[in-house]
């Protein structure tokens, strides 16, 4: 009879802890913001400090909403591999369409926006159908509509203008809060705690958003990075707001602009809508193929562009204190240089919001600046193009540095 002896159990290892990577730093999108830091340094230089004068700070704001508006819906329809070319004109129908309804129709100045985004929305689906249901492409569609628009816009307001607007609706493009909390030192007390509740709140968002990727094992950025990103943008968020304290307050429209730019950074990023958006714009037969309903995301797209335009024809309206014929010149060209300024792919697929409002930002600097430098408009205008030239040529450059091309 034979025995057998248990065999010698295996030395245990100790657990090999799997590393996480990190993300890895988007140098495109923190050369924009950058590049807008210098600009600013630069022009406060060369200005003599007068650019960041509380009212020139106010004011930035308050001129350059609608390309701001704009932008962010612009980049959206940019990044599905569309454009639009009708918005400029789409704003001064909707305009002229506000100040009729309230001063023809005797519409509250609450119903005339009403009615203002109501247009943009038929505006928006009416192109949306001819591009995603007829299958014309965006650029004839949109061009299309520049003329259309621009048109019936001269048939509404007869070639003149139309003022004498509610001080109610003004107020949404060239107003201030109500000063709630009194002053402290001369300063508004409310756009003060405004600007310290958003620092924080921006910090305590990154820092849930860096512990939920962390209990997920998943890519996080750097916490040297982060901290130092977050840690700059919290200051200059407080900055601007010690800075706007000091003039009339907080700008109704910056309320407005800051809502924006949550819901459609939460919609890009966080929402099934958003997913096909990039999905289209980068692999367009790619999403056909995994089932995503291209027809009507194009459809949803041109609406929410007409709708967004209709927002910057009521902003743009209120802050003239009428409707005038001539509005809305060449603020396509202007939003659709903020979204590529910002960081959007020309090819589509690539872009974000905070990306097309930081270029929006760029674009108002730089007017603001050469204008108070007293620069020729025609040199104003070449200087902008050249800015965009090279904004395009530095993303087309970075993907053939990436393809080693």
């Amino acid at each position: 009879m034979t025995t057998t002896t248990p065999a010698s159990k295996a030395p245990t290892e100790p657990p090999v802890r799997r590393r996480i990577p990190k993300l890895s730093i988007n140098l495109r999108q923190y050369g924009i913001v950058a590049a807008l830091a210098v600009i600013v340094i630069l022009f406060q230089i060369l200005t003599d400090g007068r650019l960041l004068l509380p009212g020139n700070v106010n004011n930035l704001i308050q001129q350059n909403a609608y390309v701001l508006i704009l932008a962010i819906g612009m980049v959206i329809v940019i990044i599905a591999g569309h454009i639009d070319l009708s918005v400029g004109s789409v704003v001064a129908m909707v305009g002229a369409v506000a100040a009729i309804s309230m001063n023809n129709w005797g519409l509250p100045w609450w119903g005339a926006v009403i009615v203002s985004l109501l247009v943009g929305a038929v505006v928006g689906a009416w192109q949306g159908y001819w591009v995603a249901f007829v299958g014309i492409p965006a650029f004839i569609v949109t061009l299309a509509g520049m003329l259309i628009f621009r048109g019936l816009t001269l048939v509404l307001l007869t070639g003149g203008t139309i003022s004498g607007l509610p001080a109610e609706f003004t107020a949404i493009g060239a107003g201030w809060l109500p000063s709630y909390l009194g002053e402290l030192g001369g300063r508004d007390v409310l756009t003060l705690a405004l600007g310290i509740l958003t620092a924080v709140a921006l910090i305590v968002f990154q820092l849930r958003t860096r512990a939920t990727l962390s209990r997920l094992d998943l890519p996080r950025e750097p916490a040297a990075s982060m901290w130092t990103k977050n840690g700059i943008a919290a200051i200059a968020i407080v900055w601007f707001a010690w800075l706007l304290s000091d003039y009339s307050g907080t700008p109704i429209i910056l309320i407005v602009l800051a809502a924006l730019i949550l819901i459609y950074n939460f919609v890009l990023n966080r929402t099934v809508f958003g997913r096909h958006v990039y999905a289209m714009g980068g692999n367009l037969f790619a999403a056909v193929m995994s089932g995503v309903k291209t027809k009507w995301v194009n459809f949803y797209i041109f609406v929410n562009m007409g709708v967004l335009a209709g927002l910057a024809g009521v902003v743009s309206t209120a802050r003239a204190g009428g409707a005038v014929a001539s509005a809305g010149q060449n603020y396509e060209l202007d939003a659709i240089a903020a979204v590529f300024i910002g960081g959007a792919a020309v090819q589509g697929g690539v872009g974000t919001v905070v990306g097309a409002v930081v270029g929006g930002l760029v674009m108002g600097v730089l007017n603001m600046g050469l204008s108070i430098l007293s620069v020729d408009a025609a040199w104003q205008m070449t200087i902008k193009g050249l800015v965009l030239l090279l904004a395009v040529a530095f993303d087309i450059f970075n993907k053939r540095r990436a393809g080693g091309r």
